[in-house]
C-alpha cells in the first residue's frame, strides 16, 4: 500500500513498524515451534534477512516522483543495545536514534540519548549546498564536548566536585545547557536547520575558542562575525 501511493501515486509516505521487538519474538516462537536450528540468543538464523526484506523496502526509484521512508521502532530488552533485535536493525538501516529513560527523568523532551544514537549516512547529506559549509564542524564539537561533559558527569559521581578545574566545570555546564536548551525541543516548537545550526553555536559560546579544536579558525570567525557564537572573552 505504501509502496502504491509512494511510486505510483508520487506521494511522499512515511511508513511506521512498531514494534519490531514483538515481531521478532514472535519469530522466535514458530521458529522453535517448527524445531528450526536457532542462532543468537534463540532467534532463528534468518532473522537478519527477515528484517532486511522489510526495512529495505524504502527509498526513490529512478524517474518516479515520490518516496518511501520506513521508521522502525523497537524496544531493547533490557536497555541492551548489543541484543540481536537492536543490533541487527542498527546495521541494516544504517543508524539509529537512542532513547534514555535517564533523560526521559530529567524531563528532556525528546528523551534523546545524543551519544549512542547515530547516523552512517551523515557525511553525504550536509554541508554546503545541501545544508551549511559549518554543519559538520560545529556538529562535531558539540558532540566533542558533550562527550567531555558525560564523562565528567561520571568522575563527579565518584570524587565530588572539590577536584574540578575551571575548564572542567565549563565542560559540565556545557552538557547541561546542551541538554535543556538543545535536545529538549517543544512538541509545537518549530526549528529549521539554519536554527538548529545556529542554537549550536551559540551553546557552545559557553567554551573559549581554544577548545573548538574540531573547527576550523576561519569557521570560527565566520560564526562570530554572524553574532552566532559569542564566547566569553568577546561578550
Amino acid at each position: 500500500c505504501a509502496e502504491y501511493f509512494a511510486f505510483h501515486e508520487g506521494y511522499n509516505v512515511l511508513t511506521i513498524l512498531t514494534d519490531m521487538t514483538n515481531y521478532a519474538e514472535a519469530l522466535r516462537e514458530i521458529s522453535a515451534a517448527r524445531g528450526e536450528v536457532p542462532g543468537r540468543r534463540g532467534y532463528p538464523g534468518y532473522l537478519y534477512t527477515d528484517l532486511a526484506t522489510m526495512y529495505e523496502r524504502c527509498g526513490r526509484i529512478r524517474g518516479r516522483r515520490g518516496s518511501h521512508t520506513v521508521f522502525p521502532i523497537l524496544t531493547m530488552p533490557n536497555d541492551d543495545i548489543t541484543h540481536p533485535i537492536a543490533d541487527l536493525s542498527a546495521y541494516i538501516t544504517e543508524g539509529q536514534l537512542i532513547l534514555s529513560r535517564a533523560m526521559h527523568r530529567k524531563g528532556i523532551y525528546p528523551p534523546m540519548d545524543v551519544l549512542p544514537s547515530l547516523s552512517r549516512l551523515m557525511r553525504s547529506g550536509i554541508g554546503e549546498g545541501r545544508t551549511r559549509f559549518d554543519h559538520r564542524e560545529v556538529s562535531d564539537c558539540c558532540y566533542y564536548a558533550y562527550a567531555e561533559g558525560c564523562a565528567l558527569r561520571e568522575l563527579v559521581a565518584v570524587v565530588g566536585e572539590e577536584g574540578l578545574t575551571a575548564r572542567d566545570r565549563l565542560y559540565l555546564k556545557f552538557a547541561d545547557e546542551f541538554e535543556r536548551r538543545f535536545v529538549n525541543q517543544g512538541p509545537y516548537e518549530e526549528r529549521d536547520i539554519e536554527t538548529t545550526l545556529n542554537l549550536m553555536w551559540d551553546v557552545l559560546s559557553i567554551l573559549p575558542e581554544e577548545e573548538l579544536k574540531r573547527a576550523d579558525p576561519k569557521t570560527i570567525e565566520w560564526a562570530k562575525a554572524q553574532a552566532i557564537y559569542r564566547p566569553k572573552t568577546t561578550q
